[in-house]
């Protein structure tokens, strides 16, 4: 992944993800996506994800936007968080805005990340398959970069209510208030 917007330049150890692990997808809306997994024995369905990334950037009118979702382990989402918010410990996800602006680019950039291992035990927790958590931490990390918020009750029920709609639509069911 890049550096958030401020932090580029600031060195990391951090490999590039390999192409072999991803998969790029341009869609009818000119959305390109890009879905890598660091993450061993978490099983995703990319083209759902995919579907679900592009019906929900259609649906707040985003158009030529490169959104790369990396799903990745407890350790290095433990380490970004460290590294860019200044955090300790893991969490479920981070997204950046990595867009800069510029006539040049031709819609927002959007780097999502997600925790596998995250998902893989709160999936068992809450009695669901590991995708629907994950495709609820892609949704959460995309809707934060569309503009929803949840710091407040009534913020976070409207930016919840949207996640469980669109999890619904693509057949994931209530994911978050199970």
């Amino acid at each position: 992944w890049r550096a958030p917007a401020g932090l580029r330049g600031r060195r990391s150890n951090r490999p590039e993800p390999p192409s072999a692990m991803g998969s790029k997808h341009r869609s009818p809306a000119m959305n390109t996506i890009q879905i890598t997994r660091h993450c061993e024995g978490i099983r995703v369905s990319r083209a759902k994800l995919t579907e679900l990334i592009d019906h929900t950037c259609r649906r707040f009118g985003v158009k030529n936007a490169t959104i790369n979702v990396g799903i990745v382990d407890d350790d290095e989402i433990t380490r970004l968080n460290r590294e860019f918010l200044n955090h300790k410990g893991t969490t479920d996800c981070l997204s950046f805005d990595l867009s800069d602006k510029s006539p040049r680019q031709a819609g927002p950039v959007f780097d999502l990340i997600v925790n596998g291992e995250m998902a893989r035990r709160q999936a068992a927790r809450r009695g669901h398959p590991t995708g629907a958590e994950l495709a609820l931490y892609v949704t959460h990390t995309l809707l934060h970069q569309l503009g929803f918020d949840d710091l407040d009750e009534k913020a976070a029920a409207r930016m919840h209510r949207m996640e469980d709609e669109i999890l619904q639509y693509f057949g994931y069911g209530t994911v978050y208030n199970t």
